[in-house]
């Protein structure tokens, strides 16, 4: 009785003692089932990865694209990219990045151009697994010109031809041997995921100093790091994949902040703020985050178009977003935001209507059955499997809200869900879920989605599961679409490109959309300096900007 007692007082009670400064407690939903940085996408990797790494461009918190760790970006006018015929005489060009001087790997040793060209050689060896794929693909050359100044061929011209996007340069006197032993089994044999915690792995203000599998990790500050000092001399990245148990834990002192790339759902942190007052900093961000559904399109029932339609429009996603998210999340037509330029607010809407719903089912063979279940003329049920990160109280609560919606209209969703570890490292990532699968993306802004939706992408044992097309999705005229997307470097006539494709994947649908995320952040009052981008390029990456106020 006393300790139960004494257990509600400290959830109920803010912690006497204020944390040491030296150190920081940051709380996120997910734990990285990879450590690879250029090994699959998951939005834990990449926000402990912000820490830990520094990429050469990355897109800052006005959504324009800077150096991190290059001294300028190249241009057609500064001369730094140059257009030029590829040796099979296609358009290509030519770019060329210089390195800061003093960057430096968390042993001390100078990051190198030799670092960089072994990330992009094993990442041409398309059995490694490296994504995304059609970077390595069309990076044709790479040119050593000495230490710090490299050049990279394209065998065509983008938009986008300035930045390096997830390419991460990495230690090649480690990685190159263990890499060439098994090119094959390389993304669970290096080093990164052998020993994490070597400091020769990392190259930003921190470094990796003890890793908790699947409960967090620890951040020493990387010695070496020539950048501003960070405030912390350590930080504490505690994995908490229950939000109610986060929540918890903040409240009682055990957690400094919570993520808000990855942390309490935004109408939790709503209603902790109205509880709460003025104890913690508050900060919502809209942004580029896309939740949906994947669906499996190898699916008998799912592979239909028809159903996909139905169920979205049996879907009230207007409801679900004013009654679980206050409103504050706008629906989304699909995984272009409306903020950004490239939004075309005139594609197919799939808006709340079941009588339209039940007359696609019934057109698409699915008749009212026994219990309330459709059945087809093979007496097969509609029937399928909703998948999730467990856990996650927003997630499973609109599991919930859309199994009754459907069921409504005559279709069962059977909700299983797994962590996250689970779920992202083998279920989605492998195409292993059987019918649906509910998570975000979060992209750059104008990201042609060529790694979701390109055919190519569709990820496969031979190609050691790189791409990130998990729907399986192929369609001739979405691919050619993202395949000119790129090449067109004038934004006026990007446009109506943009428009075909948000149309094409409107109508098919190998992924239902729901709303885009605004992120919901939680900090310490005396934590300044934390800069939400509300895009892939996570706050963590500006770490060395964090400051303790007074």
């Amino acid at each position: 009785m006393r300790k139960a007692l004494a257990a509600l007082l400290l959830l109920a009670t803010p912690a006497l003692a204020q944390p040491a400064r030296d150190s920081l407690t940051i709380g996120i939903t997910q734990y990285p089932g990879n450590f690879h940085p250029n090994i699959e996408s998951m939005a834990a990797k990449a926000y402990i990865g912000g820490f830990v790494l520094r990429p050469v461009t990355a897109y800052g918190e006005d959504w324009k694209l800077a150096c991190l760790s290059c001294t300028a970006l190249p241009s057609l006018e500064n001369g730094q990219a140059v257009r030029e015929t590829t040796p099979d005489g296609k358009p290509g060009i030519r770019i060329t990045w210089t390195l800061r001087e003093g960057e430096t790997w968390g042993d001390g040793t100078p990051v190198s151009t030799e670092d960089l060209r072994f990330a992009w050689e094993a990442g041409r060896a398309f059995e490694t697994g490296f994504g995304p794929a059609e970077f390595y693909r069309s990076a044709y050359e790479f040119i050593i010109e000495d230490a710090r100044r490299f050049t990279i061929r394209f065998d065509k011209v983008t938009f986008d031809y300035a930045g390096l996007g997830q390419f991460q340069p990495l230690p090649a006197r480690i990685e190159r041997p263990i890499w060439e032993a098994d090119k094959a089994g390389y993304r669970t044999r290096s080093r990164y995921e052998t020993a994490t915690t070597d400091p020769a792995l990392w190259n930003g203000p921190y470094r990796i100093g003890a890793v908790q599998p699947g409960a967090g990790v620890t951040l020493e500050r990387n010695a070496h790091w020539a950048g501003p000092a960070p405030a912390f001399n350590r930080i504490q990245v505690r994995t908490v994949e229950n939000t109610a148990a986060m929540e918890a834990q903040l409240l009682a002192g055990q957690v400094d902040m919570v993520a808000g790339e990855l942390g309490l759902p935004l109408e939790q942190v709503v209603a902790l703020e109205k509880r709460t007052g003025d104890r913690f900093r508050f900060n919502y961000r809209p942004g580029l985050t896309y939740e949906h559904i994947d669906i499996n399109l190898d699916n008998p029932i799912l592979k239909d178009r028809r159903v996909r339609q139905a169920l979205l429009l049996a879907a009230d996603r207007a409801q679900i977003v004013a009654r679980l998210y206050d409103g504050r999340q706008p629906v989304a037509l699909g995984n272009v935001h409306p903020e950004d330029p490239m939004f075309d607010p005139g594609v197919p809407a799939w808006n709340y209507d079941p009588a339209r719903a039940r007359a696609l089912l019934e057109e698409a063979g699915w008749m009212p059955g026994p219990g309330g279940i459709r059945r087809n003329a093979a007496g097969e049920t509609l029937s399928f499997d909703l998948m999730t990160t467990a856990g996650n109280r927003a997630r499973e609560q609109v599991q919930q809200v859309l199994a009754g919606q459907w069921r409504a209209v005559g279709a069962e969703a059977r909700i299983r869900n797994e962590p996250a570890r689970v779920f992202f490292g083998e279920t989605v990532s492998k195409r292993r879920f059987a019918g649906m699968a509910m998570f975000a993306w979060v992209s750059s802004p104008e990201n042609v989605p060529r790694t979701l939706f390109f055919s190519d992408e569709i990820p496969t044992a031979a190609r050691n599961w790189s791409g990130q097309n998990y729907p399986g999705f192929f369609n001739p005229e979405a691919d050619r679409l993202i395949e000119a997307l790129p090449l067109e470097l004038d934004p006026t006539k990007r446009r109506p490109l943009w428009s075909e494709l948000q149309k094409v994947i409107a109508t098919e649908l190998p992924a239902l959309p729901l709303w885009h995320r605004s992120e919901a952040h939680v900090w310490p009052r005396w934590l300044q300096g934390v800069r939400p981008t509300g895009h892939q390029n996570y706050s963590s990456l500006w770490v060395s900007e964090w400051k303790v106020s007074p």
